[in-house]
């Protein structure tokens, strides 16, 4: 039997007072085995990343564990000082953040921040510490390692970031790897490969790891053993084939059966249905200018795109980061300007109109951004930024605030939300204000960037279905921008698929997805984790034994 790297045991963590519950995390216990991956799973809010943080002595101040034991590698981490803390953050234990931007220092090349591991715990020398930082790169598959090595975080992709806070966790070899979210913002491709990497250390290293997430693919493809939090408890555990296909807790079979299908049921959309968008030949290039001894060139962001959208049709656009799903809808909406094409909304043609003219035609075609907490002002009440596009209009203040207490109803939020501040809803609820946003001035077309990627299942299922109920009520049609499959899956009457500014595929979302005709739509829909485990008929199942 592998040995228990860390075992946490009645572990209770207290809330300031004035919080919804007292304890953030509450009479916990969980075992880690060396040469295990354990994935904790929950909502926002369960207590997952504050047990990760607390493992790793990292609680902020207002936190305090006011009860049970963290012990790793025999060793109580709740009763060590901060230098022992020290001692033991990087050498023996490693942290993976979700963001890797944000994990890295974007003044110093990448070879620096991972040298500075060795520097702080051991005495090799310069030397030495680049050659290791070298083949420490190439061991998590970065390419050209020399030019990884001098390269600022900026330089490099969200993946290839990612790499480069794995390689700094692995560093001195530590028995333990924490790793939070660590995939949740990346391609099926690039997440196919962080996943496989981690199953390699777990073999090859013998490394404890705990996977903090809220997929359940991502916890079919790689975990040994599952815990499912709420509230700050565990409400079920065992191993993933038994939590994932015979799950015991209500709230563990809430959680699963939220998560999407890989199947469509979705009737296709008629063909007799008017078209509200039309896009010919739409391009975008840009021409990078010559700089530091590089020479200028010329970057082809869109080639030539051309599709249709029918009113109540709901289009899925997929692709890999760079793919040009985001560049093709930002040019479509003339928040870049396209290089050539035609964008038809209803007949008129955007990519041809004064900005003047354009102000008034975006009232047709709203956006919902991927990031709730980026998309609504901090300063100002709910209420006020809801009225302001129509207002903006020439509609009454009165008039459009009567609009908003309606869709404030019809995204299922209570009237008092109006005067509430952004920082006062939840991330679900935040997006929701954002949709009700977008429909203030109604428009005909609403384009999804994302929008779901960052919430939890629950709240992600939810919002989809918030979606679908909209687009029916309203006539809506839907341009749905992800890089989730499943969510494509569920949403879309018909699909495209796009790679390197390219539309490579494109068809009734059934088709393109049981029958792929391009090689790189199937080497996106192969990347996809948890290719074995499908959502169980929970109705099949013995009732809930909690």
């Amino acid at each position: 039997m592998s040995a228990t790297v860390l075992s946490i045991r009645n572990l209770t963590i207290d809330l300031p007072k004035g919080g919804d519950r007292p304890h953030a995390v509450s009479n916990l216990s969980i075992d880690v085995n060396a040469g295990e991956i354990v994935c904790i799973v929950g909502e926002s809010g369960s207590g997952k990343s504050i047990t990760s943080f607390a493992t790793m002595a990292l609680l902020p101040k207002a936190l305090k564990a006011s009860g049970g034991e963290i012990l790793f590698e025999g060793r109580d981490i709740l009763k060590l000082s901060e230098a022992e803390h020290a001692k033991l953050r990087g050498a023996r234990m490693g942290m993976i953040f979700q963001e890797p931007m944000t994990a890295l220092n974007p003044c110093y090349t990448v070879g620096d921040q991972i040298e500075e591991v060795y520097e702080a715990h051991s005495s090799i020398s310069r030397a030495e510490r680049k050659a290791k930082t070298l083949a420490l790169l190439e061991e998590v598959r970065l390419p050209d390692p020399p030019r990884i090595y001098s390269s600022f975080p900026h330089q490099l992709s969200g993946g290839q970031r990612q790499r480069i806070v794995i390689a700094m966790a692995l560093a001195m070899n530590p028995s333990l790897l924490i790793a939070d979210e660590p995939t949740t913002a990346l391609d099926v491709t690039t997440q196919a490969q962080i996943l496989a990497m981690f199953r390699e250390l777990k073999d090859k290293r013998g490394a404890g790891i705990m996977l903090v997430t809220h997929d359940f693919d991502v916890v079919a493809e790689v975990a040994d053993k599952v815990v499912v939090m709420q509230k700050g408890q565990v409400v079920e555990q065992g191993t993933a084939d038994e939590v994932l296909n015979r799950p015991q807790h209500p709230y563990t079979r809430q959680l699963i059966d939220a998560v999407p299908r890989r199947a469509s049921d979705r009737a296709a959309v008629s063909t007799d249905k008017p078209v509200v968008l039309a896009v010919e030949n739409l391009e975008k290039t840009y021409h990078v200018a010559a700089s530091f001894g590089r020479a200028g060139r010329v970057v082809q962001a869109l080639k030539p795109a051309s599709f249709e959208l029918r009113q109540g049709e709901t289009l899925g656009i997929v692709g890999e980061s760079g793919s040009g799903k985001s560049t093709l809808v930002r040019a479509m909406l003339r928040l870049i300007e396209p290089s050539a094409g035609k964008i038809l909304v209803n007949g008129r043609d955007i990519a041809a109109a004064p900005h003047g003219e354009l102000r008034r035609l975006r009232r047709d075609i709203q956006i919902v951004f991927q990031d709730p907490y980026g998309s609504l002002n901090p300063r100002r009440t709910i209420g006020d930024q809801l009225v302001e596009g129509p207002v903006n209009f020439g509609v009454p203040r009165a008039q459009a605030m009567e609009k908003a207490r309606e869709l404030v109803r019809i995204v299922k939020l209570e009237e008092e939300a109006l005067h509430r501040y952004p920082n006062q809803f939840s991330g679900g609820q935040r997006q929701r204000l954002c949709i009700a946003r977008a429909l203030m001035v109604e428009p005909k077309i609403l384009v999804a960037d994302e929008a779901v990627s960052a919430l939890d299942v629950s709240v992600q299922k939810e919002v989809l279905r918030l979606l679908a109920e909209i687009r029916d009520r309203m006539g809506l049609s839907m341009l749905f921008i992800t890089h989730d499959l499943r969510v494509a899956a569920q949403v879309s009457d018909n699909v495209i698929v796009m790679s390197k500014g390219d539309i490579v595929e494109r068809g009734p979302i059934a088709d393109v997805f049981h029958n792929p005709q391009h090689a790189y739509t199937r080497q996106l829909l192969d990347a996809m984790p948890g290719q074995g485990w499908e959502v169980p008929d929970l109705s099949a199942l013995p009732p809930a034994s909690y």
